[in-house]
């Protein structure tokens, strides 16, 4: 249910220059799911009745992805004045004037925050009839965060940034983790009168808890259970670590949700992927996008399957694949790349170093080794040739093959598409098929075979081939 006292306010506007990188920084994806992806999916599930992200830098793209993954938040532009002050103050500006509620500002680059957390927050803030709420951390190495500086009782009084610290203020190590809860009252009344005359030029967050605290009104820190929750994005380093630690807290769920995981270290899975029990993983497995792998699969080692479907007790092994289908105890691989638009039923084989894309293969039908099927249709319980080459590209359009069922085509085939091998057809070894083969019919345009007789000692005397040659059928062994 809504809470219709509730609005969550989400910073998305920094420009992340550590990153260094053409993306903005909250785009950047971990577990299959860019950093605020994660963000907004906390938000939705704390039911605030409005969310407003403020964004800046690379506004169309960061803007464009916030509409795609929750089209019900508001986005807002952060004008020429930096600071998290201005921003939450925009942000302010887009709810409507009579909401008279509480407001969640969370980052839009602390992507392991979850709702648990932040109810508690919320809960600490009211039950205190406060007018902000801090989240803190305590932390083992303070240096560079603003301090939470307690009274004798525990109550919080100020923060101080380790710029304006005293050596007794220095080492304290609770930490302003810049996740906070404010009464839109309080924060209607203090963001005018903050200003921006600091070494930053920037209208701090900060100061609104400063203006409050001072002002007689209540404000608290609720120090977070484990800091980690709390870590913002930065750079390429934290964004390693961060995406590990939640690559490693989902292997784990589905360990205990009956998944055989053999290494979770070389193990990735995303979160929107699906998997059953007793599915199998075995090491360097990559389950990626929103894939679906059934009861008794086999998948790896080495294998990355991103928005595939995986049937039961099927085996995909050494395989990289894309939006593709396969059916129950079918077998893909090893070496085998399956592009989108490939779907294998039930019993099927896609074999070594195969690839396919946009291939159908009916249930029980095998394309065995070494091959390349594009845009081909396979019928139930026939055998492609090992070699075999669906020729779909005419150098301006692309083209179609049908295979029937129950076909036996020979080794080295290539099909020339457009063309139809008919049910329970034959083709012979190197056949260049150009045109439809009839049902029950053998294709074979090969030539007949010719030897020449001594031509090796004819044309090549002297050699190591011409010498065995010799020695095997005589120096008359001419023709």
């Amino acid at each position: 249910m809504t809470d219709p006292r509730l609005a969550v306010i989400v910073l998305a506007a920094g420009q992340g220059t550590r990153m260094r990188s053409r993306t903005a920084k909250v785009l950047h994806p971990i577990a299959g799911v860019p950093l605020i992806g994660h963000v907004l999916a906390t938000a939705r599930e704390l039911a605030a009745a409005y969310v407003v992200a403020v964004v800046r830098h690379e506004r169309d793209s960061v803007a464009a992805a916030i509409v795609e993954l929750m089209p019900e938040a508001v986005v807002v532009d952060q004008d020429e004045l930096p600071g998290t002050g201005r921003a939450v103050e925009i942000g302010l500006g887009a709810l409507p004037e009579d909401f008279d509620g509480d407001v969640v500002v969370v980052s839009g680059d602390v992507p392991l925050l979850d709702a648990g957390t932040l109810s508690g927050l919320l809960a600490a803030h009211r039950q205190a009839a406060a007018a902000a709420t801090l989240l803190s951390a305590i932390v083992d190495d303070a240096t560079g965060y603003g301090r939470i500086v307690r009274d004798a009782d525990g109550g919080m009084t100020s923060i101080v940034e380790q710029k304006d610290a005293d050596e007794q203020q220095l080492l304290i190590s609770e930490i302003n983790s810049g996740t906070y809860v404010f009464s839109v009252a309080g924060l209607r009344a203090q963001l005018p009168l903050v200003g921006s005359g600091n070494a930053q030029g920037e209208k701090y967050l900060t100061d609104v808890v400063a203006l409050l605290a001072g002002a007689g009104q209540t404000v608290t820190a609720v120090p977070v259970p484990e800091p980690w929750l709390v870590e913002g994005i930065n750079d390429r380093v934290q964004l390693a670590r961060t995406a590990a630690r939640l690559n490693a807290m989902i292997v784990r769920g589905w360990q205990l949700s009956g998944v055989t995981v053999h290494d979770p270290a070389t193990t990735w899975i995303d979160l929107r992927a699906t998997l059953d029990e007793d599915v199998e993983l075995l090491p360097g497995t990559h389950i990626a996008g929103a894939t679906t792998v059934a009861r008794g699969a086999r998948i790896g080692p080495q294998t990355t399957l991103l928005d595939c479907e995986v049937g039961e007790d099927a085996t995909v092994s050494r395989t990289d694949a894309t939006l593709a289908v396969i059916g129950a105890k079918a077998s893909v691989g090893p070496y085998a790349y399956l592009r989108p638009g490939t779907e294998l039923a039930a019993d099927g084989k896609i074999g070594t170093f195969v690839e396919t894309k946009n291939a159908k293969i009916g249930a029980g039908s095998k394309v065995p080794h070494l091959s390349y099927i594009g845009d081909t249709t396979v019928g139930e319980g026939s055998n492609i040739g090992a070699g075999t080459i669906t020729a779909n590209y005419d150098g301006v359009d692309k083209h179609a093959t049908t295979v029937g069922s129950h076909v036996r085509t020979g080794s080295h085939n290539v099909f020339v598409a457009p063309v139809t091998i008919g049910d329970g057809a034959y083709s012979g070894a190197g056949t260049v098929i150009r045109k439809d083969v009839p049902p029950g019919a053998l294709a074979i345009n090969v030539a007949p075979q010719r030897n020449s007789l001594g031509w090796v000692q004819a044309n090549r005397a002297g050699t190591k081939a011409a010498d065995a040659a010799a020695a095997v059928e005589g120096p008359e062994g001419t023709d």
